[in-house]
């Protein structure tokens, strides 16, 4: 499949996207079915539904925001794609007032549990959504890239409280309630009785390196996305990544 995403924006969604891609891949083959059923919960403005539809896949966005939902509509109109994106305003803790428990193939839940109150439960309602064998795919805040973001901007008191927040709040202006570590969110997952499929680090670099470099200098943009894939696929990364991929699964797929 070709990336539908525009290069620039790609830069921070391609890690996330690839994988996204594989799990549909292997819905298809083993549903039978082309159009698959998404859940895109806190979707916004359709970053990941729009594109998704485009593959042909029917795609219910929830979403707190009206704004973004407008936004949503007009854009999946632009794309051609407005009878396969359907937009409804809600969030992941009454998910079920709006969307269909166990109705969907794949469930996105990205940019999301870092808000919630309780993010045990907003991973145990997003999971309540998926049919027998489908995939959630779980986008969340690291702790370790806002850590390393604090100390490279020379905040060092700011960076040593998010180290030993419980949350990994840098401080009462910390804009993001919620961060997590890879075992954390694994172990969310897991406790929702999912198998994790596969973990990636979103962002080890993409944050870090001056915009101006990537877009003025021949071939960086696509250097810089080889190096973040690449950096994904270790562990190691995973501890400096601004954002943690865990994709989960309801039972053994073969060859994951």
């Amino acid at each position: 499949m070709s990336d539908p995403m525009r290069p620039r924006a790609a830069l921070r969604t391609a890690v996330v996207w690839e994988v996204l891609q594989d799990a549909l891949e292997r819905r298809v083959k083993a549903t039978g079915r082309p159009a698959l059923d998404v859940l895109d919960t806190g979707g916004g403005s359709g970053n990941f539904a729009v594109p998704l539809a485009l593959l042909g896949h029917r795609v219910t966005v929830v979403d707190p925001s009206p704004n973004a939902l407008f936004a949503l509509e007009r854009r999946a109109a632009e794309a051609g794609v407005a009878d396969r994106v359907r937009g409804v305003q809600g969030d992941a803790l009454g998910l079920f007032d709006v969307a269909e428990r166990g109705g969907y193939d794949i469930v996105l839940c990205h940019g999301v549990l870092e808000y919630v109150d309780d993010p045990a439960e907003g991973v145990r309602n997003v999971v309540a959504a998926l049919r027998p064998d489908g995939v959630l795919s779980l986008l969340a805040a690291g702790l370790g890239g806002a850590v390393l973001a604090r100390a490279l901007a020379g905040h060092f008191t700011e960076a040593r409280q998010a180290l030993d927040d419980p949350n990994g709040r840098w401080g009462a202006a910390d804009p993001v309630p919620h961060r997590f570590t890879a075992d954390q969110l694994t172990a969310l997952v897991e406790g929702a009785g999912l198998r994790v499929g596969a973990v990636h680090g979103v962002r080890v670099f993409a944050d870090l390196v001056p915009g101006v470099l990537v877009d003025t200098e021949p071939g960086a943009l696509e250097a810089l996305l080889k190096l973040e894939a690449a950096a994904a696929e270790f562990a190691a990364f995973h501890s400096v990544a601004t954002q943690l991929h865990v994709l989960g699964e309801t039972r053994e797929t073969p060859g994951v």
